[in-house]
């Protein structure tokens, strides 16, 4: 649930990673100094690549960013080096599923470089807080149910309502680009918790991920604002954040779902309009 008046914080710009791999007089110095050397190539790890951004690599493995900071011990989520291996699934002994949010927890919204983080309403005079509700928002249609389903099958909703302007297509677009006006509502197509909530990959601008389960998230770029904070737990439907064109040639929403950190087409996992 928002909280009208809340604060706001400012979310960093993630650094590039240091290569340091050449500041080492010998090879095999090298490999002992270069932080979980030990796992490379093993599954569930993966080795930085100059470029890479802790927020990129757990998007693409289809994690958390904090889950895979706090895995890795890094104190500073922006400092990781070039051919440091981090651990990108969850240790055995760790659950990585959707929590619920704790009673009395509570966290700052998220504001990034040019997001404007605003509450959904304001409550009434007298009303606690937690009664805000949330503005007005597409009524979802309900995806069909899948003819075989497993426990992590989810039906999605449309997370907006303009025209589908540029399909999947996995080598150039990972995701589809749907139309609108600035400040259209864009909501939460499942059920899900936010895990990412800022303007720290480049090319998606302001961008809000959520998780589902273990196996699907879903990704919304290019927001003008973005009315949720990472941790909070939302609904189906719940909007989420307004269009905008944040890293982007006009207002239009990038939707992705992503299974087991791979992208997959939209297309097929929403129902027909």
């Amino acid at each position: 649930m928002l909280t009208a008046g809340c604060s706001t914080r400012r979310v960093s710009q993630p650094a590039p990673v240091e290569d340091r791999s050449g500041a080492t007089p010998r090879a095999a110095d090298a490999v002992k100094a270069t932080p979980g050397a030990e796992n490379a190539g093993k599954p569930g790890y993966y080795t930085v690549r100059p470029g890479d951004t802790l927020y990129r690599i757990a998007l693409e493995a289809g994690q958390s960013p904090r889950d895979v900071q706090a895995w890795n011990n890094l104190a500073n989520p922006n400092l990781i080096e070039v051919g440091q291996v981090l651990r990108v699934s969850p240790p055995p002994a760790s659950t990585a599923g959707v929590p619920a949010v704790a009673a009395g927890v509570t966290s700052a919204p998220v504001a990034a470089p040019g997001v404007t983080a605003r509450p959904l309403s304001t409550p009434a005079a007298g009303a606690p807080a937690s009664a805000a509700t949330p503005s007005a928002a597409p009524t979802p249609t309900p995806a069909a149910e899948p003819a075989a389903s497993s426990a992590d099958d989810v039906a999605f909703v449309w997370p907006a309502t303009g025209a589908v302007i540029a399909p999947f297509d996995e080598g150039k677009n990972k995701g589809v680009s749907i139309s609108g006006k600035l400040g259209d509502p864009v909501v939460a197509a499942a059920d899900g918790r936010v895990v990412y909530a800022g303007a720290g990959l480049r090319g998606y601008g302001n961008l809000i991920i959520l998780k589902h389960n273990n196996t699907y998230l879903t990704a919304y770029a290019h927001n003008q604002a973005l009315l949720v904070r990472e941790d909070q737990t939302v609904k189906q439907g719940q909007r989420i954040a307004e269009m905008g064109s944040s890293d982007a040639d006009r207002v239009k929403l990038h939707f992705e779902v992503r299974r087991n950190g791979k992208p997959v087409d939209p297309i097929s996992y929403l129902p027909k309009r």
